[in-house]
């Protein structure tokens, strides 16, 4: 395992323009490999937020042949980074509906992973009244990237808040824990912080969390903060409101020494 690696967070405000997002997208990617990144992640439906959509939806894509993931395959390969594609939403055949798919892509352009999101988020809060799985079907497979130096467990939003998976993730060798969100701003100004740094501890990870921010339509809003975690639960850095990018360095000697001083991971008795 190599020592370190340079990791960004990127946060957007995606609306439902494809060609509007990619761009924005482009620009975003550019400056975090621009700034020394490595490894950047794109937040949940970075390339598409619809607002009240019924299937089908008119920009669902094949993986790993569409557009989108072109798209990412092609920034990767230009910039010769690790890009951690947020989701797009993926065709199913015969299925009105999609997957929520996140894609991982290597530097060469080439597609590392692919996970469709497990747990779909269908609530009724105040302000938050949503039915993801009206459109979308849930995956069933958890899923991880190795790569050189480190290997990333896939996530998406909802699925932070179900610990069992992350635990299944670091079964499989997972040392960054990736989260791409687009958090409804009731639940991200209670939950989201303190579920991440959650999961960064109790599964002793670094936590890449890329982020959807502010009002894509109007009525649909998204919390934003994105963030990177160390296996502490320290915050290393944070998006501040509006689009951009912050980075931090994944040290994984860090990570190593928080494991083997505080070995809860070799602790478990259930």
């Amino acid at each position: 395992m190599l020592s370190a690696v340079i990791a960004a967070v990127v946060q957007m405000t995606s609306g439902s323009e494809l060609a509007r997002n990619l761009a924005r997208a482009g620009g975003l990617i550019a400056e975090a490999a621009g700034r020394g990144a490595e490894l950047v992640a794109l937040p949940e439906n970075f390339p598409l937020m619809r607002d009240g959509a019924s299937a089908p939806n008119p920009h669902a894509q094949d993986v790993p042949d569409g557009e989108v993931v072109r798209f990412l395959r092609d920034r990767a390969a230009a910039h010769q980074i690790v890009l951690a594609g947020g989701t797009l939403p993926e065709r199913i055949p015969g299925d009105s509906r999609v997957f929520n798919t996140s894609i991982v892509v290597g530097p060469g352009g080439e597609l590392l992973a692919r996970y469709r999101k497990i747990h779909l988020f269908d609530v009724d809060l105040p302000g938050a009244v949503l039915r993801e799985s009206a459109n979308v079907a849930a995956g069933t497979e958890v899923v991880v990237a190795k790569l050189q130096n480190c290997t990333l467990g896939l996530s998406v939003c909802y699925d932070i808040r179900f610990p069992e998976l992350y635990r299944a993730l670091v079964d499989r060798g997972a040392t960054v824990l990736l989260v791409p969100a687009a958090f409804t701003v009731p639940t991200g100004r209670d939950h989201w912080e303190v579920l991440l740094r959650a999961r960064a501890i109790e599964s002793q990870c670094f936590v890449v969390a890329a982020a959807q921010w502010g009002d894509h339509s109007p009525t649909r809003r998204s919390y934003g903060r994105a963030m990177i975690v160390d296996p502490w639960g320290t915050v290393l850095c944070t998006v501040p409101d509006g689009e951009g990018v912050a980075l931090a360095e994944l040290d994984f000697a860090r990570l190593e020494d928080v494991r083997r001083r505080l070995p809860s991971l070799r602790h478990r008795r259930l």
